[in-house]
């Protein structure tokens, strides 16, 4: 028996949905795209982004080619879970690798409730390595969207992003000053900062 395709499920059902790649491979860009239908469908929608992220607005998910959605800055998990409407039907959540493990149970929970999250992310970190929460969400979600951007070296579809800018922390929010698109050939693995010796 075939699985029934991800845009025939009945509109009682809940649904998880992950879009997941590279910096600039779209994923804002579709998760806006899918948040704005729903509401065309007037569905009740709500959108939510990490407060990190304040590259473009503090209230808004903006893809990098501008198009936006307002959205609710929450500093985590238990502050999205708190901002939550018990009527909203469709849940939106950008940059989600920022919220840590605790958006799995909560996803689960939520599309057990018969509500459609979708979810945006990146999939890998700067060093090329799986970026948590995303591989468990997309573990857990009955439709997953690989987005590529294009490797600015080559122009192969590109899945990693390349750190630019100084710093070795995971987490450094930024855009075209801080990344760039590569392509898994052309990517360069960060070299680790050297352990300072113990005195």
């Amino acid at each position: 028996m075939n699985a029934a395709h991800p845009r025939m499920r009945p509109t009682h059902a809940g649904w998880i949905e992950v879009i997941a790649g590279g910096m600039f491979s779209g994923k804002s860009e579709e998760l806006i795209r899918r948040l704005r239908r729903a509401a065309i469908a007037r569905q009740t929608v709500q959108a939510f982004k990490p407060a990190i992220d304040d590259r473009y607005e503090a209230d808004a998910i903006v893809s990098h080619d501008e198009r936006r959605v307002p959205s609710t800055p929450v500093a985590d998990v238990a502050a999205l879970r708190r901002a939550l409407a018990p009527d909203t039907q469709v849940i939106g959540i950008d940059e989600a690798q920022f919220l840590g493990p605790e958006l799995v149970p909560l996803a689960v929970e939520l599309a057990k409730q018969g509500k459609r999250v979708i979810i945006a992310g990146l999939d890998m970190d700067y060093r090329g390595e799986p970026f948590e929460p995303i591989p468990q969400l997309m573990a857990v979600a009955e439709e997953v969207t690989k987005t590529h951007a294009v490797c600015l070296v080559c122009g192969a579809p590109a899945s990693h992003s390349q750190r630019i800018a100084a710093g070795d922390g995971r987490v450094l929010v930024g855009a075209g000053e801080a990344y760039e698109p590569r392509c898994r050939d052309c990517f360069e693995q960060p070299v680790p900062a050297p352990a300072e010796a113990e005195p």
